[in-house]
């Protein structure tokens, strides 16, 4: 499949784990992820640090990172003073996150949908003035924790409205991990035909074992680039009911990339294991699972 890879280890992956990386370890394993072909990165976020102290050093991260780096790298951002805060420190890819529900973006953010929408041409603004990028990402985009289901329409008014003009691309959030295929593929597709000028991010979550088959149809419907996290880490501190992102390692073997390679995949399993057991979580992802397997006549079975 012709689709880009972004990474959400640093920021979705870490918000809900009971450790931290070091700072140090962040950076190193930006480049590592770089350096074997994976796309973009989520670095970080600008939440406040007593709320998701594992994003507390975000800025650190970005200040370890050359001019280079940078250019490939998003950041949280859910108010114009963050994305103020951020370009300051050197930050040009700002994803605006605000939910498709109501009740989760009081829980998330601590005001309502329409309130974010309205601050959005400040972002924006913020951000262009250092040359910087700004992303629509739209949680909650197919359900809610609080609400349940969130209607098209509801999504389709946040794409059709004029305050979200200037973004470069729309992340549709399955953030719960209870979209099923059919439906990624008709958001998406719905994203894809209102806003036409922008590129599409499919973000998901493996809750109900649906990662990969939702990637797929998010991709078969339009989208650019899907995220996935090392071991499936991660989930929302204010979505009760969510948990690990699909598993960065899960996606590349299903879809091929032109870098993936044995070698490729035998450091992103390590990889993996090595981040998930540095913050005490399970590691999460099948294609791990199957490469530590007994198989051997397999060549994607890692030696032990």
């Amino acid at each position: 499949m012709s689709v880009q890879y972004r990474d959400v280890t640093l920021r979705d992956g870490l918000q809900l784990a009971g450790k931290n990386l070091p700072t140090e370890r962040k950076i190193a394993l930006v480049r590592e992820l770089f350096s074997l072909g994976v796309e973009h990165l989520e670095v970080g976020s600008m939440a406040r640090p007593d709320l998701v102290p594992t994003m507390a050093d975000t800025l650190d991260v970005v200040a370890g990172l050359d001019v280079a780096d940078r250019e490939r790298v998003w950041i949280w951002t859910a108010t114009p003073r963050h994305v103020e805060r951020a370009a300051a420190a050197g930050v040009r890819g700002f994803q605006y996150c605000f939910s498709a529900s109501d009740s989760h973006n009081r829980a998330n953010i601590g005001r309502d949908t329409e309130a974010s929408l309205a601050a959005m041409p400040d972002a924006i603004a913020a951000a262009s003035a250092v040359g910087g990028r700004v992303q629509l990402c739209i949680a909650t985009s197919f359900t809610c924790p609080f609400e349940g289901v969130v209607p098209i329409d509801r999504f389709q008014a946040i794409l059709d409205d004029p305050r979200t003009e200037g973004a470069v691309d729309v992340v549709v959030c399955d953030t719960l991990g209870q979209a099923d295929p059919g439906e990624v593929h008709r958001r998406v597709a719905l994203a894809n035909e209102r806003r036409p000028e922008l590129g599409i991010v499919y973000h998901g979550h493996d809750t109900w074992g649906l990662g990969v088959a939702n990637a797929a149809a998010a991709v078969e419907a339009g989208a650019d680039v899907v995220d996935g996290a090392l071991g499936g880490l991660g989930g929302c501190p204010f979505a009760p009911g969510a948990s690990g992102n699909t598993a960065l390692e899960d996606l590349v073997f299903a879809f091929r990339p032109d870098w993936l390679d044995v070698g490729a995949f035998e450091t992103l399993v390590r990889l993996g294991e090595e981040i998930t057991g540095s913050v005490g979580e399970p590691n999460r992802s099948r294609a791990r699972a199957g490469a530590r397997s007994e198989a051997h006549a397999f060549p994607w079975v890692l030696p032990a």
